[in-house]
């Protein structure tokens, strides 16, 4: 159990992480203006993935993402779901803490009160935590799954076409649902052996939530907020998972401590969720954190400077 939340943790570090580098990555790679993508009808740059897979940076933050996925997998083995994606929900605390640093941006206090708040409600959930329910299932579920894959592509490339504000927040949610089928396959995966994993439908399912969500997701972060997109992710990719588990899956609670493990799922998913106001940002904040950027930055950071509101 002990090393169950210990890799939970480890997939939030790494997801957080990449979050902000990938962010950097999408703003130098993208091909347009943050005018044009808030305008309607420029959909998703299926070109966008190719052009970032020449980027070092993209590429030590997909090293990055992988390793929070392993990480996952383990969490995934041994702790309920809700549990799992909660924990993983506090990327967003290291996203927010993450890009103070490298975006030379100060928190403010109320952002530093959520951080704690994220790590009061982890804290919690791994007290109350039970063990992962019975990971068998039927075909229907996972034709279900199939099912959830093609309604995120169908809804994420249509949503793609409208205009910001509401295109950023909407394409987070549609990925974040999208990461929670990723959850759910790999948690219903009969083993990680090569044959295990050949045969089982969960395998493909999950290859193709991921790549799809990370795409939109990519897209999502043209023009918008890296923490605004990805609190639209945490949102829809926790709540829905964690009902999934203990409706489908079995998923408990320690015997008495109910009360705690929703206190805590609450007050983590809340707590990160607060932090997306870290992503607007007025205009003084962002020339002031354009001053402080040496000449010799990147051109993905520099982009990002000009392109994020970082607050």
């Amino acid at each position: 159990m002990v090393v169950s939340l210990l890799a939970a943790l480890l997939s939030a570090l790494c997801y957080g992480v990449a979050s902000v580098l990938q962010a950097i990555s999408v703003r130098a790679a993208s091909r347009r203006s943050v005018a044009q993508v808030g305008e309607a009808g420029q959909g998703v740059d299926t070109g966008l993935l190719v052009r970032l897979l020449r980027q070092g940076l993209f590429l030590t933050s997909i090293l990055i993402d992988l390793i929070g996925f392993v990480a996952q997998l383990v969490a995934l083995r041994r702790l309920p779901l809700f549990a799992v994606q909660a924990i993983i929900a506090s990327n967003l605390a290291v996203t927010a803490v993450f890009a103070a640093w490298l975006m030379h941006v100060r928190l403010a206090a109320r952002e530093w009160l959520a951080v704690g708040g994220v790590i009061i409600g982890v804290g919690l959930l791994g007290l109350s935590a039970g063990a992962e329910g019975a990971a068998r299932v039927g075909s229907a579920f996972k034709l279900g799954l199939i099912v959830a894959v093609a309604a995120v592509g169908v809804a994420g490339f249509a949503v793609a076409r409208l205009p910001n504000p509401v295109r950023t927040p909407a394409l987070g949610a549609i990925a974040g649902l999208g990461y929670g089928v990723v959850a759910v396959a790999a948690r219903i995966l009969p083993g990680f052996g090569a044959l295990q994993l050949v045969k089982s439908p969960a395998s493909y399912t999950l290859a193709a939530a991921g790549i799809l969500s990370f795409l939109l997701y990519a897209t999502a972060l043209e023009g918008g907020s890296v923490t605004t997109a990805t609190a639209a992710v945490i949102l829809a990719e926790t709540t829905p998972p964690a009902i999934v588990g203990i409706i489908f899956l079995g998923d408990t609670t320690r015997h008495g401590l109910t009360g705690v493990a929703v206190v805590g799922f609450v007050l983590a998913v809340a707590c990160a969720l607060a932090l997306a106001r870290f992503g607007e940002a007025s205009e003084a904040d962002r020339a002031e954190a354009g001053q402080r950027s040496r000449p010799a930055e990147s051109v993905g950071r520099r982009a990002a400077l000009k392109g994020v509101k970082w607050g």
